[in-house]
This record gives C-alpha cells, structure tokens and sequence, in this order.
C-alpha cells in the first residue's frame, strides 16, 4: 500500500502470471478446448458458460468482435465458437474493423467474415447512423455475443459501439451477451481520473457521463449503462453477462499469463494502454501523439517543440510515477508525416502512482507556453463532431482549454481534467453488483 493509498499492482508467487479466465476462455471450457479454472467460482462460471453455450446451439447468433477477441490459446471467436458447433449468422465490427487494420477516423465497408463468409457488418462508418445496427441486421438474429478488448479508457469508442449495439437490440427484443475481459489498466477506484462530461460534451468518445479512466470492465460498463436505460439484466433479461474469473482489480495487463493482443492499429502493448487516457488528449491539439513510429501515445511532440526543455519543464511539476525522456521522431505518417519533431517520451516507472490523464494534461499546457505562436487546438471535425474543439470533447467541458489559453498554473490545469467525480468510486461498485446481477 502507497502513502496516497494505492495498492501496488502484484503478482502472486513472487512475479508469476497470474492466471485470468476471460469469459471467451470459460465458453472455451465449456466447450471442452480448455482446462476450467480452480477454485470458487470457477465451477459456478464454468456451468453458467455450458447453459450459455447450450442457448447458443440453438439461436441465431450475431457477434461484435474485432481482432483481439482470443482466448488464452489465442483462438479467435470464430474458430471457439465453430468448435463448440455454434455457427454465427451475422458478424460485426466496431472502429478500425475486424482485423483491427484501419487507421482512427477511418470509415470501415461491410463485407464477408474470413472464416465463415457470413456478413460482417461494420458499426463505423461516416455518420452516427453506421454506429448502430440496422434493424434488418438484427432482425436475422435472437441473440447478440459481445467480445470486444476494451482500454480502460471513456474515448476508446469500443465500449460505446457495444452500448449502442445493446440499445438498438433491445429495442428489436435481440438479447445481448457480454463476454467479458478484465480492465488492462486496473480497476480500483483510486486509479479513477477525470471528471464526466458536462450536458452537451457526449460523443462517441464519451456517449454517457463516466470519467475518463473509470476503471470499468465492458460488462460493467455496459450494465451500469443499462440500469440507467431501465433494460433489464440476466440471461432472462435484454444484458447478460459471462464474467471474467480470477482477475484482482489491482493486477494490470502485465500481470496477465496471455500476451497482450492489439485491438487497434495504435494500442499495440500494455504500455500504450496505461498512458492512452492521457495521451488521447494530444488527438485536440496539432501536437503529433506519435502515430506513424512505433511508440505511439508514449511520444508526444511537433517540429517546433524543444524536447529538452519540455521534459525539464515537465518534470519539474511535481507529477510522479514516470520520467519524460527528450526523443526527436519522423512521423511515416499522421500529423507531421516525414518531418522531424522534437518531443518527450514518458516512460512510467511507477504504474500506482502514474496519473495519465493529469500528466498529459500538463504536458500540453506546458507544450503551448513554449510555443504560443505555433502551438493550436484542433478545430477540425472529430469523430463526427464539427461544432464542438475536440480538446473539449475529450476532456468533457471547454474549462480546461480555456484555462490553457489564459495560461493558468499547469497544475491547475491538469485538476480540471483529472479531478474524478466523488460520487464515481459508488457508482463502480453498483457497476459491479450489477455486471454479477447479470450473469450466467
């Protein structure tokens, strides 16, 4: 236990993965392709995926996956799926699309699955009516698997591709099961930053008001999300959800006995997953996030950024659990294609005590100080927003950017992003109880 009261994320038996059952791998068990998992409630969970399995061999199943759906052997959905002689009528697929190969605010077409050649719908596209499935595509199905790797993060816009996929099947009486995978960047409540959006800043980076690291799991998430929508939760209702067994909230991806597959083109380690809900942050600025080089949202900078005095400044705020490191990068492509820019890479050091989103949220402010001239917010449309800066999306309300514009403290600056809501670590623990309210 730290000082500030967080507990170190462990490992038990002296740095040995832990062994996590994603609800995939439990479909898996029971399907006979995996040992089950020991100790309570591994058989409980271990029946409730055979009555799931046995309601599966006899619907019309649609899934929403993406690339990163495996079990602990790394088969995919399809193939445990086809195993367990369960044949999905309808795939689809969430941003950057099924193989998770398509760059951010990149619109994805329909097609065939590669296993199957069943339909592969995609729910991205360039309007907010290709996020939702389509009533005739929901009409070919009884039931709607979800195994979706979601970050931990409000704009990763996985989770809210599933909440709306949840509303548009309850709403067509198509029931909806959440197999679920553990939060990679933790989930204690005292991880938790940033407050919820204010009324007007939802999006689909951010469809209902949560914090940005609000240390869910997708079937937390999307429980919590349905008692507000007044839906009903268990195998019986509109939400079900096949929960992960073994999993402590404390333990990071890190900890995990599976390797970390990529769910999108720029998440491709548990390092990238930890700084994410600070580093999206540069997505509202013309800063460079360090798409186009192999350490994406770790390396934030510009041409005109000097990367020794940024890291300097930065480290000089106080703010603990990393070291900024100056790096000069060439972007292949993005912003600042082919050009090189000064900036920092933020190596963390302390995964308990790093606070991303306070942490970036000052290395953009300070970013700005040194450039004023060169230094803008986006202004462009952002993921199908042209009305509202993108910064004020992504961090929930205009205060922050506005603080930054008027140069105020950058500690200031990074309380008004960071500070989570009192009233969340509550409301996470009635995610909780309802995620097991609806389980199998």
């Amino acid at each position: 236990m730290r000082a500030d009261g967080a507990r170190l994320p462990r490992r038990p038996d002296a740095g040995k993965p832990v062994r996590v059952h994603v609800g995939l791998d439990l479909l898996s068990v029971a399907a006979g392709l995996l040992d089950g998992p020991e100790g309570t409630p591994g058989p409980q969970r271990v029946a409730g995926a055979r009555a799931l399995l046995a309601r599966l061999r006899s619907a019309r199943v649609g899934v929403l996956a993406h690339a990163a759906s495996v079990d602990r052997r790394l088969r995919h959905a399809g193939a445990v799926l086809e195993a367990a002689r369960v044949v999905p009528a309808l795939w689809f697929a969430p941003e950057h699309g099924m193989n998770a190969a398509a760059q951010d605010m990149v619109a994805v077409g329909h097609g065939r699955h590669s296993r199957s050649s069943a339909p592969l719908v995609s729910l991205y596209g360039e309007s907010a009516a290709q996020l939702v499935p389509a009533r005739e595509h929901l009409g070919a199905i009884d039931v709607l698997l979800v195994d979706l790797c979601d970050v931990g993060a409000r704009y990763y816009t996985f989770v809210w591709t599933a909440l709306l996929a949840l509303r548009a099947a309850a709403a067509a009486g198509v029931h909806v099961v959440v197999l679920d995978r553990p939060n990679p960047i933790g989930g204690l409540a005292c991880w938790v930053e940033g407050r919820s959006q204010r009324s007007g800043y939802t999006s689909f980076v951010g469809l209902d008001p949560v914090p940005i690291r609000h240390g869910l799991t997708v079937g937390e998430m999307l429980a919590f999300c349905a008692e507000r929508d007044g839906l009903s939760l268990g195998p019986a209702g509109a939400l079900s959800v096949l929960p992960v067994v073994g999993w402590d909230r404390s333990w990071l991806a890190g900890c995990w006995d599976r390797p970390f597959v990529p769910p999108s083109p720029n998440m491709p380690t548990p390092d990238t997953a930890l700084v994410y809900p600070g580093g999206c942050l540069v997505e509202g600025t013309n800063l460079s996030e360090g798409r186009g080089q192999t350490r994406p949202f770790e390396v934030v900078g510009a041409p005109w950024l000097d990367g020794e005095g940024l890291a300097r400044d930065l480290a000089g705020t106080g703010l603990t659990g990393f070291v900024p490191r100056p790096v000069g990068f060439v972007p292949t492509f993005h912003k600042h294609a082919g050009l090189l820019c000064g900036g920092v890479q933020i190596h963390v050091t302390d995964p308990a005590a790093f606070r991303p989103v306070a942490t970036y949220a000052a290395l953009v402010a300070l970013a700005r100080r040194q450039k004023r001239e060169r230094f803008r917010f986006r202004t462009e449309p952002y993921e199908l927003v042209a009305d509202i800066p993108a910064f004020d999306l992504l961090t929930g309300s205009p205060e922050a950017r506005l603080a930054i514009e008027r140069d105020a403290d950058v500690l200031e600056v990074a309380a008004l992003v960071a500070e989570p809501d009192p009233a969340w670590p509550e409301q996470m623990r009635r995610a909780q109880e309802l995620a097991e309210r609806a389980s199998w």
